[in-house]
């Protein structure tokens, strides 16, 4: 039963993050991607951790709060190899750029970025970097705004079909009901653990918004998910939740 888990735990870091899991039991099959959805907020909270520590390391070695999240943002895009974020490009890119649903689904595989997805970037990643250099206490924020956020990808995964055959969301499958309960269950858990109760459920409420957001302009743009849908989920819940915890202040 351990080495099951810890072999999601490897599969959870190993789809959602750079961090080295080689020394951890690997999953034998490719269910055990689906069963680890579990772990994808503890995956999360280990990538926002290491971005609110910079920060606040950063900070208390003197250097302003605007220069430092600069720094800990390009932690936390090495952490995560930059996967959600160019999700997020991708998706903007498809969904503003393409005049039908194939078109939209032949634009987000492009690798090239263009105008949508560069916007939908610089916005974000000044969204984040904002309300890092506002956040008076930047490590337990990240840490629940990042298992929040990987807990809310589960949304678009869940209730809708894949958009595609192929690709990474058709592949991982449906998580069992147990793995998809237990994700934002956790994930609540962290934010109840680290925030005041008020701005754990605001941050809450504001992930489930911002994932519910997307995932119904899925619906109406493309017809389902994909892995990029599943990756603009997560930056964009954790936009929202970011800002929910710098307005309860």
């Amino acid at each position: 039963m351990l080495r099951a888990r810890l072999a999601e735990l490897a599969a959870a870091f190993g789809l959602l993050t750079r961090l080295p899991v080689g020394f951890l039991p690997q999953p034998a099959d490719a269910a055990g991607h689906a069963r680890a959805a579990w772990a994808w907020p503890l995956a999360g909270a280990v990538v926002g951790a290491l971005g609110g520590g910079t920060q606040a390391l950063l900070t208390a070695t003197g250097l302003p709060p605007g220069l430092a999240a600069p720094w800990a943002l390009a932690v936390m895009l090495l952490a995560s190899g930059a996967l959600h974020e160019d999700g997020l490009a991708d998706t903007a890119d498809g969904f503003g750029g393409g005049r039908d649903r194939p078109r939209k689904l032949e634009i987000m595989r492009d690798s090239r970025i263009g105008s949508f997805g560069a916007l939908a970037l610089v916005l974000a990643l000044t969204l984040r970097g904002g309300a890092l250099a506002e956040l008076a206490a930047p490590l337990p924020a990240m840490i629940a705004t990042g298992a929040l956020a990987r807990a809310a990808m589960l949304l678009p995964l869940l209730t809708l079909p894949p958009a595609r055959r192929d690709g990474l969301a058709a592949g991982l499958g449906r998580p069992p009901l147990g793995a998809a309960l237990a994700a934002p269950v956790l994930a609540a858990v962290l934010a109840g653990l680290l925030l005041p109760a008020g701005a754990a459920l605001l941050a809450l409420a504001s992930a489930l918004a911002g994932a519910a957001g997307l995932t119904a302009l899925a619906r109406a743009q493309i017809g389902g998910q994909t892995g990029d849908v599943l990756g603009a989920c997560a930056v964009i819940a954790e936009c929202a939740a970011l800002s929910a915890l710098v307005a309860w202040r």
